[in-house]
């Protein structure tokens, strides 16, 4: 039963990430954390290798179609790749943070608690820009020092919260950027992947991955990792398909309700690790 949950979470995570360009890590990580099965540690990195698999798939289609001057490539390499560095450099003081938390918490469940009210203030944040963006003159920042700093604070946030920066990332796309919501959400899945990558990295550099998958090897963990990861894949392949399909409305709806279920979630995490804890 866990295995199909766990599945099922990454799937639609997957689904919806690539649709609206969060990547899935903010809806997977607190909807299992809420399950409550594994520690945090454990799904954040679960959680962070299916996010990669996921946005892999649907930046190398990307890259693949600029080559051949598709319109499909709605990325700017130019401008994103310098939010994309900030973003890796936040990533690893973010999950440095976030050890240094972790490893000062007697209870390490504690950590989860502190990452859902992280997460539960930035999406609410998020939130209250993209129901009134119409209302706000958006810039149209180009200067690489000042695109590092941003992605710097995202990376940074995103990280620490154990996502690879979804909401936040678009609203930093619709406002700095101008970037309409197409756009606006292969350019995140971008962004996500260099900062994912660069967290993974930590973690291996740390010796933070999960004991056992390399200690006392605990092979149904294993099947979970490469499960998830195969769901992530396939949700990246439907969720790109049903983004060419659909209006950029749509896609602002049902990034609107994802933003209400992740809060949902949010609060529920805080309930359960810190005010039963």
């Amino acid at each position: 039963m866990t295995y199909i949950i766990f599945f099922a979470v990454s799937i639609l995570a997957s689904v919806v990430g690539a649709i609206c360009g969060v990547g899935g890590g903010v809806f997977m990580k607190p909807a299992l954390d809420a399950v409550g099965v594994l520690p945090v540690n454990t799904i954040t990195f679960l959680s962070t290798c299916t996010v990669i698999s996921m946005t892999s798939y649907n930046v190398l289609s990307a890259a693949m179609n600029s080559k051949k001057n598709s319109s499909e490539n709605l990325i700017d390499w130019n401008l994103t790749t310098w939010l994309a560095i900030g973003s890796a450099i936040g990533g690893v003081i973010g999950k440095y943070i976030y050890d240094i938390i972790k490893n000062s918490s007697a209870n390490k469940e504690i950590v989860g608690g502190y990452q859902a009210i992280a997460l539960l203030i930035a999406v609410f944040l998020t939130l209250i820009y993209t129901l009134n963006k119409k209302k706000c003159k958006a810039l149209h920042v180009t200067s690489p020092i000042a695109l590092i700093l941003l992605g710097f604070g995202l990376g940074t946030l995103s990280s620490f919260v154990g996502i690879g920066g979804g909401p936040m990332n678009l609203a930093v796309l619709y406002f700095f950027l101008s970037m309409p919501t197409k756009t606006a959400a292969q350019n995140s899945l971008y962004m996500i992947l260099i900062s994912q990558i660069a967290s993974l990295i930590v973690t291996f550099i740390k010796g933070s991955v999960p004991e056992p998958l390399y200690k006392d090897v605990d092979p149904g963990l294993w099947i979970m990792l490469i499960g998830m990861m195969a769901c992530g894949v396939y949700g990246g392949i439907a969720g790109k398909k049903i983004n060419k399909k659909i209006p950029a409305s749509t896609v602002d709806k049902l990034f609107i309700i994802l933003i209400f279920v992740i809060m949902g979630l949010c609060v529920w995490n805080i309930y359960t690790k810190l005010l039963l804890a």
